[in-house]
Protein backbone atom coordinates (compact mmCIF):
# COMPACT_ATOMS: atom_id res chain seq x y z
CA UNK A 1 0.00 0.00 0.00
CA UNK A 2 2.82 2.41 0.89
CA UNK A 3 4.48 1.73 -2.49
CA UNK A 4 1.17 2.41 -4.26
CA UNK A 5 0.68 5.69 -2.41
CA UNK A 6 4.23 6.72 -3.22
CA UNK A 7 3.66 5.92 -6.88
CA UNK A 8 0.44 7.96 -6.96
CA UNK A 9 2.21 10.88 -5.29
CA UNK A 10 4.96 10.81 -7.90
CA UNK A 11 2.41 10.76 -10.70
CA UNK A 12 0.60 13.74 -9.18
CA UNK A 13 3.84 15.71 -9.03
CA UNK A 14 4.42 14.95 -12.69
CA UNK A 15 1.10 16.46 -13.76
CA UNK A 16 1.91 19.68 -15.66
CA UNK A 17 0.72 22.92 -14.13
CA UNK A 18 -1.59 23.67 -17.06
CA UNK A 19 -3.62 20.55 -16.31
CA UNK A 20 -4.90 22.33 -13.22
CA UNK A 21 -6.13 25.09 -15.49
CA UNK A 22 -8.06 23.07 -18.05
CA UNK A 23 -11.69 24.02 -18.49
CA UNK A 24 -11.37 27.43 -16.88
CA UNK A 25 -12.18 30.92 -18.09
CA UNK A 26 -9.87 33.88 -17.56
CA UNK A 27 -10.08 37.57 -18.35
CA UNK A 28 -7.36 39.72 -19.89
CA UNK A 29 -7.36 43.50 -19.57
CA UNK A 30 -4.90 45.33 -21.79
CA UNK A 31 -3.87 48.96 -21.99
CA UNK A 32 -3.22 50.41 -25.49
CA UNK A 33 0.23 48.97 -26.14
CA UNK A 34 0.78 48.94 -29.88
CA UNK A 35 -1.86 46.79 -31.54
CA UNK A 36 -2.79 45.00 -28.33
CA UNK A 37 -6.04 46.93 -28.32
CA UNK A 38 -6.90 46.02 -31.89
CA UNK A 39 -9.70 43.44 -31.91
CA UNK A 40 -8.43 41.46 -34.89
CA UNK A 41 -4.81 41.40 -33.69
CA UNK A 42 -5.63 40.26 -30.16
CA UNK A 43 -8.16 37.71 -31.44
CA UNK A 44 -5.42 36.21 -33.61
CA UNK A 45 -3.00 36.02 -30.68
CA UNK A 46 -5.61 34.35 -28.49
CA UNK A 47 -6.44 31.93 -31.32
CA UNK A 48 -2.78 30.89 -31.30
CA UNK A 49 -3.02 30.29 -27.55
CA UNK A 50 -6.22 28.28 -27.89
CA UNK A 51 -4.63 26.10 -30.53
CA UNK A 52 -2.24 24.96 -27.80
CA UNK A 53 -4.65 25.31 -24.85
CA UNK A 54 -8.17 24.67 -26.21
CA UNK A 55 -9.70 24.31 -22.74
CA UNK A 56 -8.76 27.76 -21.47
CA UNK A 57 -11.13 30.49 -22.59
CA UNK A 58 -9.74 34.04 -22.63
CA UNK A 59 -12.09 37.02 -22.44
CA UNK A 60 -10.64 40.43 -23.31
CA UNK A 61 -11.40 43.98 -22.22
CA UNK A 62 -9.53 46.92 -23.76
CA UNK A 63 -8.53 49.86 -21.57
CA UNK A 64 -7.35 53.36 -22.41
CA UNK A 65 -5.17 55.74 -20.43
CA UNK A 66 -7.98 58.18 -19.79
CA UNK A 67 -10.29 55.89 -17.82
CA UNK A 68 -8.33 52.65 -17.46
CA UNK A 69 -6.90 53.37 -14.02
CA UNK A 70 -10.33 54.25 -12.68
CA UNK A 71 -11.72 51.00 -14.08
CA UNK A 72 -9.01 49.00 -12.34
CA UNK A 73 -9.53 50.87 -9.06
CA UNK A 74 -13.25 50.18 -9.22
CA UNK A 75 -12.60 46.50 -9.96
CA UNK A 76 -10.22 46.23 -7.01
CA UNK A 77 -12.80 47.73 -4.66
CA UNK A 78 -15.53 45.47 -6.06
CA UNK A 79 -13.24 42.39 -6.07
CA UNK A 80 -13.86 41.89 -9.79
CA UNK A 81 -10.33 42.38 -11.07
CA UNK A 82 -9.23 40.56 -14.24
CA UNK A 83 -6.90 37.59 -14.05
CA UNK A 84 -4.25 39.03 -16.38
CA UNK A 85 -3.41 42.66 -17.05
CA UNK A 86 -0.97 44.02 -19.63
CA UNK A 87 0.87 47.23 -18.67
CA UNK A 88 4.11 48.57 -17.18
CA UNK A 89 5.94 48.41 -13.83
CA UNK A 90 4.69 51.78 -12.61
CA UNK A 91 1.22 50.25 -12.35
CA UNK A 92 1.84 46.52 -11.91
CA UNK A 93 4.80 46.82 -9.53
CA UNK A 94 4.86 50.23 -7.86
CA UNK A 95 1.08 50.57 -7.57
CA UNK A 96 -0.98 47.38 -7.46
CA UNK A 97 1.89 45.08 -6.54
CA UNK A 98 3.00 47.28 -3.67
CA UNK A 99 -0.62 47.37 -2.49
CA UNK A 100 -0.70 43.57 -2.24
CA UNK A 101 -3.13 43.05 -5.12
CA UNK A 102 -0.88 41.02 -7.43
CA UNK A 103 0.54 37.49 -7.38
CA UNK A 104 4.26 36.86 -7.14
CA UNK A 105 5.60 35.71 -10.54
CA UNK A 106 9.12 34.83 -9.37
CA UNK A 107 8.75 31.27 -10.67
CA UNK A 108 8.41 32.57 -14.24
CA UNK A 109 11.83 34.17 -13.97
CA UNK A 110 13.25 30.73 -13.14
CA UNK A 111 12.26 29.35 -16.53
CA UNK A 112 14.94 28.99 -19.19
CA UNK A 113 13.55 32.02 -21.02
CA UNK A 114 13.02 34.06 -17.86
CA UNK A 115 16.68 33.76 -16.94
CA UNK A 116 17.68 35.47 -20.20
CA UNK A 117 15.61 38.63 -19.72
CA UNK A 118 17.82 41.72 -19.73
CA UNK A 119 18.91 42.61 -16.21
CA UNK A 120 17.86 46.26 -16.47
CA UNK A 121 14.37 45.03 -17.37
CA UNK A 122 13.93 42.20 -14.88
CA UNK A 123 15.08 44.39 -12.01
CA UNK A 124 12.31 46.85 -12.80
CA UNK A 125 9.69 44.12 -12.55
CA UNK A 126 10.53 43.39 -8.91
CA UNK A 127 8.94 45.17 -5.97
CA UNK A 128 10.65 46.50 -2.87
CA UNK A 129 9.62 43.25 -1.13
CA UNK A 130 11.67 41.17 -3.57
CA UNK A 131 8.66 39.72 -5.36
CA UNK A 132 8.15 39.95 -9.11
CA UNK A 133 4.78 41.41 -10.06
CA UNK A 134 5.35 41.69 -13.80
CA UNK A 135 6.65 39.30 -16.42
CA UNK A 136 7.92 41.49 -19.28
CA UNK A 137 7.14 41.00 -22.95
CA UNK A 138 8.50 44.09 -24.67
CA UNK A 139 10.45 47.28 -24.19
CA UNK A 140 11.45 50.40 -26.07
CA UNK A 141 13.76 53.32 -25.65
CA UNK A 142 12.28 56.76 -26.05
CA UNK A 143 14.27 59.04 -28.30
CA UNK A 144 13.83 62.23 -30.30
CA UNK A 145 13.39 62.73 -34.01
CA UNK A 146 14.65 65.22 -36.58
CA UNK A 147 13.47 66.12 -40.05
CA UNK A 148 16.37 64.84 -42.11
CA UNK A 149 15.35 66.92 -45.12
CA UNK A 150 15.52 70.12 -43.09
CA UNK A 151 18.85 69.13 -41.55
CA UNK A 152 20.31 68.36 -44.97
CA UNK A 153 19.09 71.67 -46.35
CA UNK A 154 20.73 73.48 -43.42
CA UNK A 155 23.95 71.42 -43.69
CA UNK A 156 23.29 70.22 -40.14
CA UNK A 157 23.50 66.43 -40.63
CA UNK A 158 27.25 66.77 -40.06
CA UNK A 159 26.47 67.30 -36.40
CA UNK A 160 24.99 63.80 -36.03
CA UNK A 161 26.93 60.52 -35.95
CA UNK A 162 24.79 58.62 -38.45
CA UNK A 163 26.37 55.29 -37.54
CA UNK A 164 25.24 55.48 -33.90
CA UNK A 165 22.54 58.17 -34.26
CA UNK A 166 24.10 60.07 -31.36
CA UNK A 167 25.38 63.65 -30.99
CA UNK A 168 26.91 65.91 -28.39
CA UNK A 169 25.37 68.88 -26.64
CA UNK A 170 27.62 71.16 -28.67
CA UNK A 171 26.49 69.43 -31.87
CA UNK A 172 22.86 69.88 -30.86
CA UNK A 173 23.31 73.59 -30.22
CA UNK A 174 25.21 74.06 -33.49
CA UNK A 175 22.52 72.21 -35.43
CA UNK A 176 19.76 74.38 -33.97
CA UNK A 177 21.74 77.47 -34.84
CA UNK A 178 22.32 76.20 -38.40
CA UNK A 179 18.62 75.49 -38.86
CA UNK A 180 17.72 78.95 -37.65
CA UNK A 181 20.26 80.64 -39.91
CA UNK A 182 18.95 78.58 -42.85
CA UNK A 183 15.48 79.98 -42.31
CA UNK A 184 13.82 77.10 -40.45
CA UNK A 185 12.17 79.52 -38.07
CA UNK A 186 10.45 80.32 -35.86
CA UNK A 187 10.48 76.67 -34.83
CA UNK A 188 13.48 74.36 -34.75
CA UNK A 189 12.38 72.33 -31.72
CA UNK A 190 9.64 72.97 -29.15
CA UNK A 191 9.97 72.50 -25.40
CA UNK A 192 6.34 71.61 -24.67
CA UNK A 193 5.02 71.96 -21.13
CA UNK A 194 1.24 72.23 -21.22
CA UNK A 195 0.75 69.02 -19.25
CA UNK A 196 2.33 65.66 -18.50
CA UNK A 197 1.78 64.10 -21.93
CA UNK A 198 5.14 62.96 -23.28
CA UNK A 199 7.02 64.38 -20.29
CA UNK A 200 9.66 61.66 -20.63
CA UNK A 201 11.00 63.56 -23.64
CA UNK A 202 11.63 66.88 -21.91
CA UNK A 203 13.08 65.13 -18.85
CA UNK A 204 15.55 63.15 -20.95
CA UNK A 205 16.48 66.24 -22.94
CA UNK A 206 17.36 68.18 -19.78
CA UNK A 207 19.32 65.57 -17.85
CA UNK A 208 21.24 64.22 -20.86
CA UNK A 209 22.70 67.58 -21.89
CA UNK A 210 25.34 67.38 -19.15
CA UNK A 211 25.12 63.69 -18.21
CA UNK A 212 22.87 64.10 -15.19
CA UNK A 213 20.41 61.59 -13.76
CA UNK A 214 16.76 62.03 -12.93
CA UNK A 215 16.79 59.95 -9.74
CA UNK A 216 19.36 58.31 -7.52
CA UNK A 217 20.47 54.75 -8.30
CA UNK A 218 17.82 53.19 -6.07
CA UNK A 219 14.97 55.22 -7.65
CA UNK A 220 13.97 56.66 -4.28
CA UNK A 221 14.90 60.34 -4.65
CA UNK A 222 14.60 62.81 -7.54
CA UNK A 223 17.89 64.54 -8.34
CA UNK A 224 16.87 67.44 -10.56
CA UNK A 225 18.81 69.83 -8.32
CA UNK A 226 22.19 68.38 -9.31
CA UNK A 227 24.73 70.74 -10.86
CA UNK A 228 24.50 68.84 -14.17
CA UNK A 229 20.72 69.08 -14.38
CA UNK A 230 20.53 72.75 -13.46
CA UNK A 231 23.19 73.40 -16.10
CA UNK A 232 21.12 71.49 -18.68
CA UNK A 233 17.94 73.40 -17.90
CA UNK A 234 19.88 76.67 -18.05
CA UNK A 235 21.24 75.70 -21.47
CA UNK A 236 17.72 75.21 -22.83
CA UNK A 237 16.61 78.52 -21.37
CA UNK A 238 19.57 80.26 -22.99
CA UNK A 239 18.81 78.64 -26.36
CA UNK A 240 15.23 79.91 -26.17
CA UNK A 241 16.50 83.38 -25.35
CA UNK A 242 18.85 83.24 -28.32
CA UNK A 243 15.98 82.26 -30.57
CA UNK A 244 17.31 78.89 -31.72
CA UNK A 245 14.80 76.90 -29.64
CA UNK A 246 11.12 77.48 -28.85
CA UNK A 247 9.04 76.89 -25.72
CA UNK A 248 5.25 76.54 -25.74
CA UNK A 249 3.55 76.33 -22.33
CA UNK A 250 0.22 75.54 -23.94
CA UNK A 251 0.93 72.26 -25.70
CA UNK A 252 1.81 68.67 -24.81
CA UNK A 253 3.79 66.06 -26.71
CA UNK A 254 0.91 65.05 -28.97
CA UNK A 255 0.69 68.61 -30.26
CA UNK A 256 4.47 68.79 -30.75
CA UNK A 257 4.38 65.54 -32.70
CA UNK A 258 1.71 66.96 -35.01
CA UNK A 259 3.78 70.11 -35.56
CA UNK A 260 6.76 67.96 -36.47
CA UNK A 261 4.78 65.74 -38.83
CA UNK A 262 3.30 68.70 -40.72
CA UNK A 263 6.73 70.29 -41.15
CA UNK A 264 6.30 73.21 -38.74
CA UNK A 265 9.02 71.97 -36.37
CA UNK A 266 12.34 70.49 -37.48
CA UNK A 267 12.60 68.14 -34.50
CA UNK A 268 10.50 66.64 -31.73
CA UNK A 269 11.53 65.47 -28.27
CA UNK A 270 8.90 62.74 -27.98
CA UNK A 271 9.40 59.82 -30.35
CA UNK A 272 9.84 56.05 -30.54
CA UNK A 273 9.39 53.17 -32.95
CA UNK A 274 5.63 52.94 -32.51
CA UNK A 275 5.17 56.67 -33.08
CA UNK A 276 6.99 56.44 -36.41
CA UNK A 277 4.66 53.65 -37.52
CA UNK A 278 1.53 55.37 -36.22
CA UNK A 279 2.34 58.72 -37.85
CA UNK A 280 3.67 57.60 -41.22
CA UNK A 281 0.45 58.59 -42.99
CA UNK A 282 0.41 62.10 -41.50
CA UNK A 283 3.84 63.24 -42.70
CA UNK A 284 4.07 66.28 -44.96
CA UNK A 285 6.03 65.85 -48.20
CA UNK A 286 8.94 67.86 -46.85
CA UNK A 287 9.29 65.73 -43.72
CA UNK A 288 11.58 62.70 -43.44
CA UNK A 289 11.71 61.43 -39.85
CA UNK A 290 15.12 60.35 -38.65
CA UNK A 291 15.31 59.08 -35.08
CA UNK A 292 18.26 60.19 -32.94
CA UNK A 293 19.30 59.82 -29.33
CA UNK A 294 19.15 62.80 -27.00
CA UNK A 295 22.31 64.92 -27.10
CA UNK A 296 24.80 64.62 -24.24
CA UNK A 297 28.04 66.36 -23.42
CA UNK A 298 30.07 63.19 -24.02
CA UNK A 299 27.94 61.84 -26.87
CA UNK A 300 26.85 58.82 -24.81
CA UNK A 301 23.15 59.18 -23.93
CA UNK A 302 21.07 57.56 -21.23
CA UNK A 303 17.63 56.90 -22.64
CA UNK A 304 14.34 56.53 -20.85
CA UNK A 305 12.28 53.61 -21.91
CA UNK A 306 9.10 51.72 -21.53
CA UNK A 307 8.65 48.17 -20.30
CA UNK A 308 5.37 46.34 -20.78
CA UNK A 309 4.39 42.94 -19.54
CA UNK A 310 1.80 40.86 -17.76
CA UNK A 311 0.70 40.70 -14.15
CA UNK A 312 -1.82 38.48 -12.41
CA UNK A 313 -4.30 39.84 -9.89
CA UNK A 314 -4.73 37.78 -6.75
CA UNK A 315 -8.30 36.60 -7.12
CA UNK A 316 -7.99 33.64 -4.78
CA UNK A 317 -8.64 31.09 -7.54
CA UNK A 318 -5.74 28.69 -8.08
CA UNK A 319 -7.09 27.25 -11.32
CA UNK A 320 -7.50 30.66 -12.90
CA UNK A 321 -4.08 31.74 -11.64
CA UNK A 322 -2.48 28.67 -13.23
CA UNK A 323 -4.32 29.31 -16.49
CA UNK A 324 -3.16 32.92 -16.42
CA UNK A 325 0.45 31.79 -15.97
CA UNK A 326 0.17 29.45 -18.94
CA UNK A 327 -1.17 32.31 -21.02
CA UNK A 328 1.75 34.53 -20.03
CA UNK A 329 4.36 31.84 -20.64
CA UNK A 330 2.90 31.08 -24.05
CA UNK A 331 2.79 34.73 -25.15
CA UNK A 332 6.25 35.59 -23.83
CA UNK A 333 8.31 32.38 -23.91
CA UNK A 334 7.07 30.22 -26.76
CA UNK A 335 9.67 30.27 -29.53
CA UNK A 336 7.08 30.72 -32.28
CA UNK A 337 4.60 32.89 -30.43
CA UNK A 338 6.87 35.38 -28.63
CA UNK A 339 7.97 37.13 -31.85
CA UNK A 340 4.29 37.50 -32.85
CA UNK A 341 3.39 38.89 -29.45
CA UNK A 342 6.21 41.43 -29.53
CA UNK A 343 5.56 42.36 -33.18
CA UNK A 344 2.01 43.30 -32.26
CA UNK A 345 3.36 45.91 -29.82
CA UNK A 346 5.69 47.57 -32.33
CA UNK A 347 8.45 47.46 -29.70
CA UNK A 348 11.32 45.08 -28.91
CA UNK A 349 11.70 41.88 -26.93
CA UNK A 350 13.07 41.96 -23.39
CA UNK A 351 15.43 39.13 -24.24
CA UNK A 352 17.27 38.15 -27.41
CA UNK A 353 14.82 36.60 -29.87
CA UNK A 354 16.27 37.96 -33.13
CA UNK A 355 15.18 40.58 -35.65
CA UNK A 356 11.40 40.56 -36.07
CA UNK A 357 10.94 43.66 -38.23
CA UNK A 358 13.27 43.55 -41.23
CA UNK A 359 11.33 42.64 -44.36
CA UNK A 360 7.94 43.45 -42.81
CA UNK A 361 5.57 46.40 -43.05
CA UNK A 362 7.16 47.67 -39.82
CA UNK A 363 10.68 47.49 -41.21
CA UNK A 364 11.39 51.08 -40.13
CA UNK A 365 11.20 49.89 -36.52
CA UNK A 366 14.36 47.84 -36.95
CA UNK A 367 16.52 50.99 -36.80
CA UNK A 368 15.35 51.70 -33.27
CA UNK A 369 17.03 48.58 -31.93
CA UNK A 370 20.27 50.59 -32.13
CA UNK A 371 19.10 52.57 -29.10
CA UNK A 372 18.63 49.53 -26.85
CA UNK A 373 22.21 49.62 -25.44
CA UNK A 374 21.50 53.11 -24.09
CA UNK A 375 18.47 51.99 -22.06
CA UNK A 376 18.78 53.42 -18.54
CA UNK A 377 17.12 52.57 -15.27
CA UNK A 378 13.34 52.46 -15.19
CA UNK A 379 12.86 55.30 -12.70
CA UNK A 380 9.08 55.49 -13.24
CA UNK A 381 8.72 53.29 -10.15
CA UNK A 382 10.14 56.06 -7.92
CA UNK A 383 7.94 57.29 -5.03
CA UNK A 384 5.48 60.15 -5.48
CA UNK A 385 5.53 59.55 -9.23
CA UNK A 386 2.15 61.06 -10.10
CA UNK A 387 2.84 64.27 -8.15
CA UNK A 388 6.32 64.50 -9.65
CA UNK A 389 4.90 64.46 -13.18
CA UNK A 390 2.69 67.46 -12.42
CA UNK A 391 5.58 69.22 -10.67
CA UNK A 392 7.77 68.68 -13.75
CA UNK A 393 5.71 70.50 -16.35
CA UNK A 394 4.91 73.25 -13.85
CA UNK A 395 8.67 73.62 -13.32
CA UNK A 396 9.27 74.10 -17.03
CA UNK A 397 6.53 76.70 -17.27
CA UNK A 398 7.97 78.68 -14.36
CA UNK A 399 11.58 78.48 -15.57
CA UNK A 400 10.82 79.77 -19.05
CA UNK A 401 8.62 82.51 -17.61
CA UNK A 402 11.07 83.74 -14.97
CA UNK A 403 14.54 82.51 -15.91
CA UNK A 404 15.23 81.69 -12.25
CA UNK A 405 16.40 78.12 -12.88
CA UNK A 406 17.93 77.22 -9.50
CA UNK A 407 15.08 78.80 -7.50
CA UNK A 408 12.38 77.07 -9.51
CA UNK A 409 14.18 73.73 -9.33
CA UNK A 410 14.21 74.09 -5.53
CA UNK A 411 10.42 74.43 -5.58
CA UNK A 412 10.16 71.37 -7.80
CA UNK A 413 12.38 69.35 -5.43
CA UNK A 414 10.09 70.14 -2.49
CA UNK A 415 7.05 69.02 -4.47
CA UNK A 416 8.59 65.93 -6.10
CA UNK A 417 10.27 64.53 -2.99
CA UNK A 418 7.37 65.27 -0.66
CA UNK A 419 6.88 62.48 1.88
Amino acid sequence: MKKLLALLLCLMLMIPAFALADGVEITLWTYPIGSWTDDATVASLIADFNAAYPDIKVNVQFLDYQSGDDQVTTAIEAKTTPDVIFEGPERLVANWGAAGKMLDLSDLFETEEGKTIYETVSGSCKGADGKYYEYPLCMTTHCMVINKKAFEAADAMKYINEETRTWTTEDFENACRALTEAGFTPVTGIVYCGGQGGDQGTRALVYNLYSGTFTDETFTTYTMDSEANIKGLQKLYDMVQEGIMTVDPGIVAGDAISLFCNGTASMCFCWNAALETNNKDTLAENVEPYAVAFPSDDGVPTLDGGIWGFGIFDNGDEARANAAKEFIKFMCNDATQAPKSVYATGYFATRAIGDIYTGTEKEANAAYDAFSPYFGGYYQIAPNWAAQRTAWWNLLQRVFASGNVADEVAVYMTEANAK
